[in-house]
């Protein structure tokens, strides 16, 4: 396994609530089987010899250990032609244009060539949306650009859901049906957090696809994706389901599916249908180190899309809500020093001052167990569940508190309106951290007189060392009152700066290359 892979990997498994709670976990082990490590496989004894001592004792442990094999009903391929054809109908492409703000506040070059979270195409997460064909002009000012992607009608009326960053910036949103009709789509709103937005065409009696429940969904389930994919309309593409509940650096309030069926750049907003023909999710992401399909595509499931469109048709606009909290996943070795039998829970590392938590009487070494009588296995079960809720709304927590079982019912804050990510572009990639000035009782609590709280971390501030929650002071010794000082810093993409973070305490400098 090569460093970077290894680098992803535990990326992958770190991954952070944009939501207010904040998910790490810790590497495991893995040895190797004899065969791959070289050691010499044992031979079978010749008919007539007596076989070795060791030899009849693993043979008889085998025999003793081998449980008989269960007969699994043989599974029935789906009728991918009836789903194309009674489904394919309400798949749209969709195609945007605009013009993208040079020098723009997140660093970013244009949709056309970029994932949705400000991350270049080094990152083997990122949304597949690109612009087919793109348009990437070199001179200053506003620049034009046009970009494809897909979506899918989900009322008459003319409704369709997609992903948020096919639309982010478009001036322009044409949505083409399989039968060649074309539209003028408005959007009626986007919500970054979950990479949903909602499109309404002047049109009725349209086609609509049939909703699934994402929740009856099981790994090794056949799926099929149906998507424009590098501007192919109604392509088809099979697998199944490869995970659930997967949270991806930088988007664990969704709690994706993982599938092997084939998306690429162009597929992104589309649909996933489950083997009955139901759309069971919204295609959003994939893992690739050339930007194309590896076999790795994540979508984010339907039930969080129609809440969010919810949201938006009745509000216009989505709301999170933000428990306060930093969470990890737990080991055997954890859970064994907390009491518990099993490493299923949450654990919380830290409680953020007058946050929801605290107020909640939540305290640090606490393990979240279930949520409204719904267990929690791992921390990302808790970061969905929070993101996906409304400001003010109640949970019963259950924990697991000095060795005992506790009750606490929470409120829930809202998500920080002003948290802002400050990222630059140059070839390393972006800084990668997610700032928010601190409040008026935390420097007090604090003992600091400026800073930037450190909520997220990504990128190659992660690599450098930089961790949720410590707190910006100078940005290449300057110091810094505001996000908007630390874009400036970065606008001349320099190759490496030096940040003076605070940490337990103390002040350290972290350098990080971005070149």
């Amino acid at each position: 396994m090569t460093q970077t892979a290894k680098t992803t990997l535990i990326a992958t498994a770190a991954a952070l609530l944009a939501a207010g709670v904040t998910v790490t976990t810790t590497a495991s082990g893995w040895t190797a089987p004899a065969w791959l490590q070289g050691k010499a496989p044992v031979n079978a004894p010749v008919a007539g010899e007596a076989a070795p001592a060791a030899t009849v004792a693993t043979a008889a442990a085998a025999t003793t250990l081998a449980a008989p094999a269960v007969a699994l009903p043989p599974a029935q391929l789906p009728n991918y032609r009836a789903i194309v054809q009674t489904q394919g109908p309400a798949v749209v492409g969709i195609t945007v244009s605009g013009l993208h703000k040079a020098g723009n506040d997140d660093g970013d070059e244009a949709p056309v060539a970029r994932g949705g979270r400000g991350d270049d195409d080094s990152d083997p997460f990122f949304r597949f949306f690109r612009g087919i064909p793109g348009l990437r002009m070199p001179q200053q000012g506003p620049q034009p650009f046009r970009g494809q992607g897909s979506g899918f009608i989900i009322s008459s009326d003319g409704l369709v859901l997609t992903n948020a960053h096919v639309v982010r910036e478009a001036k322009q949103v044409t949505v083409k049906l399989s039968d060649r009709r074309e539209f003028s789509a408005k959007v009626l709103g986007s919500d970054p957090a979950t990479d949903i937005a909602v499109l309404k065409l002047d049109a009725k009696g349209l086609p609509t696809v049939q909703l699934g429940d994402p929740r009856q969904v099981q790994v090794g389930d056949y799926v099929l994706a149906i998507g424009a994919p590098y501007g192919f309309e109604q392509t088809a593409t099979q697998g199944i389901v490869s995970a659930k509940g997967r949270s991806l650096p930088g988007d664990s309030v969704v709690p994706f599916i993982q599938t092997d069926a084939a998306v690429n750049p162009g597929n992104s907003g589309g649909p996933l249908f489950d083997a009955a023909g139901r759309v069971v999710g919204v295609n959003a992401q994939i893992y690739s180190q050339n930007g194309g399909f590896q076999g790795l595509a994540f979508s984010i499931p339907v039930d969080v899309a129609l809440k969010v469109k919810d949201q938006i048709v009745a509000h216009g606009k989505v709301e999170h809500a933000r428990l306060g909290v930093t969470l990890q996943d737990l080991s055997a070795p954890l859970a064994s020093s907390f009491g518990l039998g099993a490493p299923d829970g949450a654990l919380v590392s830290s409680v953020m001052p007058d946050s929801a938590a605290a107020k909640a009487g939540l305290k640090a070494g606490d393990v979240i167990t279930a949520i409204d009588g719904e267990p929690v296995r791992v921390a990302g079960d808790v970061s969905s569940r929070v993101g996906l809720a409304r400001p003010g709304e109640k949970l019963k927590l259950e924990l697991w508190r000095d060795k005992s079982r506790v009750s606490e019912t929470v409120s829930l804050g809202r998500a920080d309106k002003d948290l802002q990510e400050a990222s630059a572009s140059p070839q390393g990639g972006s800084l990668g951290l997610a700032l928010r000035p601190l409040e008026r009782q935390e420097l007090r609590g604090s003992g600091l007189d400026h800073g930037l709280l450190i909520e997220r971390v990504t990128g190659p501030a992660q690599l450098a060392g930089v961790q949720p929650g410590d707190v910006l002071l100078a940005m290449n010794g300057k110091p810094v009152e505001s996000v908007e000082q630390v874009r400036d810093a970065l606008k001349g993409k320099p190759a490496s700066v030096a940040l003076l973070v605070a940490r337990d305490g103390q002040q350290i400098f972290v350098p990080v290359r971005l070149g």
